[in-house]
Formats: C-alpha cells, sequence, structure tokens
C-alpha cells in the first residue's frame, strides 16, 4: 500500500496545502518518512489523514467559482466502529461548503471496504447541499463496495453504480467533470 500515491497530475493547477479554504492549508508532506497507516500497512506519505484511523483521502481538486471539489479516498470506510463518515463531514466536507462548494466527487478505486452504520450524515450531507442544485458522486468504488452502500440505501444521497464505475476521470481535466457526472445524471434521468 505504501506505493499507491494520491494522483497527481492536477498538482500545477490545485494542491490543497496551497488552497487557504481547505482544511489542509499549510499541511507540509514528506516524500521519505512513512508514518501513517492503514492497519499494520504505512501508506504513501502524500496522503491526509482527517481523523480516521483507516480511512485517508487527497483533495485533488477544489473549485470555489463552480463550486465543486474532487476527493480520492485510500483505506477501509468504516462508519460501524470509527464513524467515518461522522469525521469526513465534519472536518473535510463542512469545511468546504462553507466555502460554496455543492458538488461533490468522491474517487474511490482504493476504497478496499465499507461497512455501514446508520444513514443520518449522508442524509445531513445531502440536505446542506440539495437545494442549490448540488450533489455527490461516488466514481470507480469497488463492486462490493458499492453493494455495500447499497444495502443501506446510500444511493438515496449518493449517485453511484455502473454509470459511475466505468468512468475514465483522469483523461478528463478536472475543470469538465462535474459536466461529465451531470451528463450520466441528466441519461439516467432521461
Amino acid at each position: 500500500m505504501h506505493d499507491i500515491e494520491p494522483y497527481y497530475n492536477w498538482k500545477d493547477i490545485y494542491t490543497s496545502e496551497e488552497d487557504k479554504r481547505s482544511p489542509f492549508f499549510h499541511r507540509t508532506y514528506s516524500e521519505f518518512e512513512y508514518s501513517n497507516k492503514i492497519y499494520n500497512f504505512y501508506i504513501h506519505p502524500q496522503w491526509d489523514e482527517f481523523g480516521s484511523s483507516t480511512l485517508f483521502m487527497k483533495i485533488l481538486f477544489a473549485d470555489y467559482e463552480n463550486r465543486f471539489a474532487v476527493i480520492e479516498l485510500i483505506g477501509e470506510w468504516n462508519d460501524a466502529l470509527s464513524n467515518d463518515i461522522m469525521i469526513l463531514k465534519r472536518e473535510v466536507i463542512d469545511v468546504f461548503i462553507e466555502n460554496g462548494i455543492n458538488r461533490f466527487i468522491l474517487i474511490g478505486e482504493n476504497v478496499l471496504n465499507f461497512h455501514a452504520s446508520d444513514d443520518c450524515y449522508y442524509e445531513e450531507w445531502y440536505e446542506d447541499i440539495s437545494e442549490e442544485g448540488g450533489w455527490i458522486a461516488a466514481v470507480n468504488f469497488r463492486e462490493h463496495v458499492y453493494e455495500e452502500m447499497h444495502r443501506v440505501h446510500l444511493e438515496h444521497f449518493i449517485y453511484m453504480g455502473e454509470k459511475f464505475s466505468e468512468i475514465n476521470w483522469r483523461i478528463v481535466k478536472p475543470q469538465f467533470l462535474p459536466e461529465l457526472i451531470e451528463g450520466i445524471l441528466l441519461k439516467r434521468l432521461g
């Protein structure tokens, strides 16, 4: 796991540590000192710790004018034991919502497992952003993770599923990702 780096091809146009509105503003990173672990496995030092012991993230892009953020995740999303959604919502998402972000793209290729609890924080997140046309999209999560999310009906709050698991987001410039997601949403409604 220590070889899996967050996506870095957009670093020339955005870095969360230089974004004054980011929860990770002024954070410093080491390329050589591995300190964060998911269970007994070290992870690359570029991943951001936000309070969860098993889930880490990287804000790949935030555009306040167009009101969206792209967040890549790694690890185990565990709401049952450590209430990861509460921590994510309070420590990261609320900061972005306060700064006008209402569309969230969660990249989940490196989320290995999902353990559900209740859906209160997902519902709160959805309610915080939906009145202004906001949404949450879970992109490229593993099939078994989507299945676990469906078991607790998170599709009521997060767009997910087959069309969202086929997005080759790395070939798209970040400013066009919301249009890509909204195109999928329009096809679903049509």
